[in-house]
């Protein structure tokens, strides 16, 4: 596979690891033999999270190092990301281990700064992420990753994540106010 494929095939494989890992939180007890403790849950759906958020950061970084990105790249890797997104948060509120007011206030900044992209795409503008959309993604990960662990101070991590969600969304705002 050439190296112009990589990011690509990173964004797509991210879509599908959002879609087993919703599937694992979902029927995860019906994946292992009966022999095998039900925590190992936890254990898998960590593990593919963390997988696929690394996708994230390899997809850029060849993307930009090699200078292959792509159209396709441009609209689906946000596309990617909130997928894995909203199948972790609502896996969690499945399992009961996050608050929803800190799903719903997540995903709002989420498809709000997604249509606030689509609207500025529009326009011909484009809007880049700031450093703060870097930290918000790394602290949401490390929430979400403690919350499949279900660590008793995951919940503190999500709603410190919350903050600088609502933030970094304010900031993008900001930014695309300046540039209109």
């Amino acid at each position: 596979m050439k190296i112009e494929s990589w990011p690509n095939f990173l964004t797509l494989l991210r879509i599908l690891l959002s879609f087993f890992l919703f599937a694992l939180i979902l029927y995860g007890a019906s994946f292992f033999p009966v022999f095998i403790h039900k925590s190992w849950i936890n254990y898998f759906a960590c593990l593919t999270f963390c997988v696929a958020s690394i996708t994230d950061f390899f997809d850029g970084f060849i993307a930009r190092t090699f200078k292959v990105e792509s159209i396709f790249g441009e609209i689906f890797d946000p596309l990617a990301d909130k997928l894995l997104m909203l199948s972790a948060l609502i896996g969690l509120l499945v399992w009961n281990r996050a608050d929803a007011w800190a799903v719903f206030l997540i995903l709002s900044r989420e498809f709000f700064i997604t249509g606030l992209r689509v609207v500025a795409a529009s326009r011909g503008m484009k809007v880049a992420a700031s450093h703060l959309g870097k930290y918000k993604t790394g602290l949401q990960i490390t929430a979400i990753a403690f919350l499949f662990m279900d660590y008793p101070f995951g919940n503190l991590v999500l709603w410190l994540s919350v903050a600088l969600t609502l933030y970094s969304g304010y900031d993008y705002v900001k930014m695309y106010l300046k540039v209109r």
